[in-house]
């Protein structure tokens, strides 16, 4: 088992549900330190019992959740790894049922990903910020609670470190995955996500993620959305919304009062329906009617700043071409699959390839 963490007390709560659960323990759990070595005390964590001899501590130097992930799955040699977010709670019987998934796994499964449930308020309706986490209950491929292949892993390279944040960098994996010919599958086994406390400020935070879909682009070409059945976004509205709002205070500069008030119209007409658009399903507090006022004004050109920044930043990206020899190894699992993902696998090439194990998997990471 592979748990980046930044020390977040939610690890303890993790670490304590893993050990009161049912079924086999993990043959190791690597805990990726990833916060910045001149901030790194000792990780702060509280080890249950059972799992003291199963702990390894390894260093991530604050280089995102990817790359954390690459030093963990790295550092050790089973051939399935189990990646888990530092801030989930395993259900009872997760363990239990993780051997049953892997055990079910094909020699052409490369994932295996967990259902996450996330818990919501019954009292209310939820805010902005829940609605947006319980958003991973129905997330593909994510890897709060994913077991790779090793021998996938290997095949495609690991995670993408160019993506620096929890998003996107699941997605990118599972897709150079699939175009190289492997099954991703769903398992029983059952996480909870809590929603996790942050600010107010946390929506305009996340613009940082426009950066990324731009990698995605590059790399995937612009059909992935479709491809890994993620949602649009917004990034268009917000570019136009931003783009009256520029135009209305240079219009009003140039002397032009007529013009630069209907580019503000424009702008206020954009902001009002982006805000009641969040106001709408939530609580509306006063609190949260504030939140989504403010916010809503200042996401756009965010999002429109971290999307321009992206297009320098990742300009010279190419597209993601799957390595020949592992796709002619699953060559016929791929040809069946050609429709669902939208992509054919690459070409067959005739040469010697890895051997995946093909015999049921026994679980060898567990004892």
């Amino acid at each position: 088992m592979v748990i980046p963490t930044l020390g977040r007390p939610s690890l303890d709560a993790c670490l304590r549900a893993l050990a009161e659960g049912e079924g086999p323990r993990p043959a190791r759990i690597v805990l990726v330190d990833d916060r910045r070595l001149e901030d790194c005390t000792p990780l702060s964590v509280t080890v249950p019992a059972p799992l003291l001899d199963l702990v390894e501590i390894v260093s991530g130097c604050a280089r995102g959740p990817a790359a954390a992930r690459n030093t963990g799955w790295r550092s050790v040699s089973e051939p399935w790894i189990a990646f888990l977010d530092d801030d989930v709670l395993p259900g009872p019987t997760w363990a239990r049922d993780l051997a049953a998934d892997l055990t079910a796994a094909g020699p052409e499964t490369a994932a295996v990903q967990g259902r996450i449930f996330v818990p919501l308020p019954t009292d209310r309706r939820p805010t902005d910020w829940e609605r947006n986490t319980a958003g991973l209950a129905s997330a593909q491929w994510i890897t709060a609670d994913m077991a790779y292949r090793r021998a996938a892993l290997e095949a495609v390279g690991g995670f993408d470190e160019r993506f620096p944040r929890a998003f996107r960098e699941d997605a990118d994996l599972a897709l150079r995955v699939v175009d190289a010919g492997w099954a991703i599958g769903t398992g029983d086994r059952r996480t909870t996500h809590p929603v996790r406390p942050t600010d107010r400020w946390v929506s305009l935070r996340t613009q940082a993620g426009n950066a990324d879909d731009v990698l995605m682009n590059r790399v995937h070409g612009r059909d992935w959305w479709h491809r890994a059945g993620a949602p649009r976004g917004r990034l268009p509205r917000h570019l136009a919304v931003t783009a009256a709002g520029v135009a209305a205070l240079a219009l009003a500069a140039a002397g032009r009062p007529r013009a630069a008030a209907g580019c503000a119209g424009l702008w206020l007409g954009g902001t009002a329906e982006f805000a009641w658009a969040r106001i709408a399903p939530g609580p509306r507090t006063s609190d949260e009617i504030a939140t989504m006022a403010a916010t809503s004004a200042l996401i756009p050109p965010a999002a429109t700043l971290h999307w321009l920044r992206g297009l320098f930043r990742h300009r010279r990206a190419g597209a993601w071409q799957a390595p020949a020899q592992v796709s002619a190894q699953v060559s016929a699992v791929g040809e069946g699959r050609e429709e669902q993902h939208g992509r054919r696998p690459g070409p067959e090439a005739p040469v010697e390839t890895p051997a995946v194990p093909r015999t049921t998997v026994s679980l060898p990471v567990l004892e």
